[in-house]
């Protein structure tokens, strides 16, 4: 398709042969923004190639974007959660300055672990979530998965002769996270299917994971001690664990919401 040029295009025509090339080559953003970019050029006196950054640059930023929205989505987390909405004051036993490291990546490009240890209410899922969210938003493919549904999956597959095409996907993302480990005992079978997908990522891609019970109480979860030894091994080894500790902070937020009214009274 070639688009009619001609010189001294009106405004209007200008604006609709501009809506036609956006539309031709794919620049949504350069379409949408296209008016008020060039109404800010005007008003800043910008050059012809300041005002031809800012319009490839708005693009790239809008591209940047969606990529991230796409990523995130992918992940499948069943929540939306961020760092920025965590508060570390509520438990002190989850260091902000340790979560921000690990927001940086660097872990995932090392292929290395990570394990949040503690109770319920501790803020486990949300970090799991919330460094989920930053991996995708820095170019990582993120996976987010609950352990139970994880095992019942690779049952499934195994059972219809599709575990190796599955195993082989789980092994391609680069972060994957596996929440409530250590809520229900895992079957033998099970057990074994969950650490295949662990033996595949070991070293190659890295895997978070959320357990309301320390590595002590994993022999309730997978009950073979000697299974249960490897995955410890393999969610350990040159990994991070944070300890999030006991004292539920959603409990103690919601008490203090609730006495604020009997206080005001």
């Amino acid at each position: 398709m070639t688009l009619p040029r001609q010189r001294g295009l009106t405004e209007q025509a200008a604006d609709a042969a501009i809506d036609s090339a956006c539309r031709l080559l794919r620049l949504p953003s350069i379409r949408n923004e296209f008016c008020d970019i060039a109404d800010r050029a005007i008003k800043d006196q910008m050059t012809y190639r300041g005002f031809l950054a800012e319009l490839l640059m708005t693009e790239c930023d809008d591209r940047s974007r969606r990529r991230s929205e796409r990523r995130i989505k992918a992940a499948g987390f069943p929540l939306e959660k961020s760092l920025r909405a965590f508060d570390f004051d509520a438990n002190p036993n989850i260091d902000a300055a340790t979560i921000h490291t690990l927001a940086s990546c660097e872990w995932i490009k090392k292929s290395q672990p990570l394990c949040l240890i503690g109770d319920s209410g501790t803020g486990k899922s949300h970090m799991l979530i919330a460094l989920g969210t930053e991996a995708a938003m820095k170019g990582y493919r993120v996976r987010y998965t609950l352990a139970t549904k994880l095992v019942n999956e690779l049952v499934e597959a195994a059972d219809e002769k599709q575990l190796n095409k599955t195993i082989a996907r789980y092994g391609r993302v680069d972060l994957l996270c596996i929440d409530e480990l250590g809520y229900m005992e895992l079957d033998r079978r099970g057990a074994e299917l969950l650490f295949q997908v662990l033996t595949e990522r070991e070293e190659k891609n890295s895997v978070a994971i959320a357990s309301n019970e320390s590595f002590g109480g994993w022999t309730k979860t997978f009950t073979d001690p000697r299974l249960c030894a490897a995955i410890v091994d393999r969610l350990t080894f040159n990994g991070t664990i944070i300890e999030t500790g006991t004292d539920s902070y959603r409990l103690a937020s919601t008490r203090a919401r609730a006495e604020e009214p009997a206080k005001a009274g």
